[in-house]
């Protein structure tokens, strides 16, 4: 069956820089059939594999599950001192797992195309480096061709709202019409956040059926064009959020603040203390803020709240990349983001912006500094969007039900201009 057109993200760039980072904080599962080859390969300690390359981590021993090994300090096995995998090094890179050599990209179905997102958890992902992607169609070919399924072009859309799935056709109207909205460069990023709360919350508000062609278009159009009258500028002044929203927030942001590599995850009953014992201290909201991964130190929860300087330089063009990509790539509902509707998927994706902040000023405070800085806003970014979409725990319905009470109090918007100043 002939692949799929690709629907690429013109406006972001990647190549690999062999930072290492995506072998230091992945879980790599492996095929029967990619186990095989690795043993096959022979590894061993004068190839600087000094342990068992593949091990079982799941499953009952006829259904047995492996990943790649990690050393102690959460490496994988066949990284390097050059940042370089080995097994590429060695035998090329069609010898490396699938998911090695995906990453950072994730496709999706998109009616009669597939479309192209990326994984913000990359540094050269997060800092625009390297190739344009809408010049990278032959390589994203050859990986279309092993991951995406025959027939994904018979895949429904995502539901639009819980209750009402439209036509892939109609479904894309809507997607290219929160594109637009985000796009809007001359106005500030907070002012199109708001927007596209305002927008979806209409959406969410409305019935679809019959609508469709130009009907539609006009009928996004108009509701477009209200949000735009409506959100000229911030809302002065702008409340602070709830109570609840900000214990809700804080488990949020807990859950986004972890570090889940192969080492955490073998910390044993002392490391699931350890984490219970910080859910505690975020639910609390009082005190100090337990580290959930290095970098970061203990700092009192109250000067968290405090201004930061507002959003450094680099922000807006940074937040607005993200929010596009995965609008564009549709990764942010669906089959991409745990099943979740259009709607309840976008209020998801732009909790990541107050989150990010969040973290960015923990980053700052750590190193007894009263102002963010673009790179910490990056590094903040990159641990948020590791979990993503991809920790099962987000998927949750505790996760979800508070996702949903921030939307529907309004301290989603109140969260992202809180954490901007």
């Amino acid at each position: 069956m002939p692949l799929l057109p690709l629907a690429l993200p013109t406006i972001q760039n990647w190549s690999c820089h062999n930072c290492g980072g995506c072998c230091t904080q992945h879980l790599i599962e492996i095929t029967d059939a990619e186990r095989q080859r690795i043993l096959d390969q022979k590894w061993t300690a004068a190839d600087g594999v000094a342990q068992p390359p593949v091990v079982w981590f799941a499953g009952p021993p006829w259904n047995k599950r492996y990943r790649l090994a990690h050393r102690p300090d959460g490496g994988c096995v066949f990284l390097d001192d050059r940042g370089l995998c080995r097994i590429h090094a060695k035998f090329g890179e069609s010898a490396k797992p699938l998911a090695c050599r995906v990453y950072p990209y994730a496709l999706h179905p998109r009616g009669k195309q597939i479309a192209v997102s990326l994984r913000f958890s990359c540094p050269s992902v997060i800092a625009n480096k390297g190739k344009p992607v809408g010049q990278q169609s032959g390589d994203l070919k050859a990986i279309e061709a092993l991951v995406v399924p025959e027939h994904a072009d018979r895949i429904p859309p995502p539901k639009l709202t819980p209750r009402e799935r439209i036509a892939w056709p109609e479904f894309l109207k809507v997607v290219d019409a929160l594109d637009g909205l985000l796009a809007e460069s001359r106005v500030p990023l907070l002012v199109r956040v708001i927007r596209a709360l305002a927008w979806v919350n209409l959406i969410g508000q409305s019935q679809f059926q019959g609508l469709s062609g130009r009907q539609l278009t006009e009928f996004l159009d108009l509701v477009t064009g209200a949000v735009q009258l409506e959100f000229t500028k911030l809302p002065e002044p702008m409340e602070e959020p709830s109570r609840v929203g900000r214990l809700y927030f804080r488990l949020s942001a807990a859950q986004y603040a972890r570090k889940d590599t192969v080492a955490d995850l073998s910390a044993g009953l002392a490391g699931r203390w350890k984490l219970f014992r910080a859910v505690l201290r975020f639910s609390r909201g009082t005190g100090n803020a337990p580290p959930l991964q290095s970098g970061f130190q203990p700092v009192p929860f109250a000067r968290l709240e405090q201004p930061f300087g507002g959003l450094p330089d680099g922000v807006d063009e940074l937040f607005t990349r993200y929010l596009r990509v995965k609008v564009q790539g549709l990764h942010f509902c669906g089959p991409a983001y745990y099943g979740i509707p259009f709607g309840e998927g976008l209020h998801s994706l732009i909790l990541v912006l107050p989150v990010t902040l969040w973290l960015a000023r923990w980053k700052a405070a750590s190193e007894n500094r009263d102002q963010t800085t673009l790179a910490d806003v990056q590094q903040g970014l990159a641990i948020a969007d590791h979990h993503h979409g991809y920790s099962p725990a987000l998927g949750q319905h505790q996760s979800r039900r508070r996702v949903r009470f921030l939307a529907e109090s309004g301290d989603l918007s109140r969260l992202c201009v809180w954490y901007a100043r």
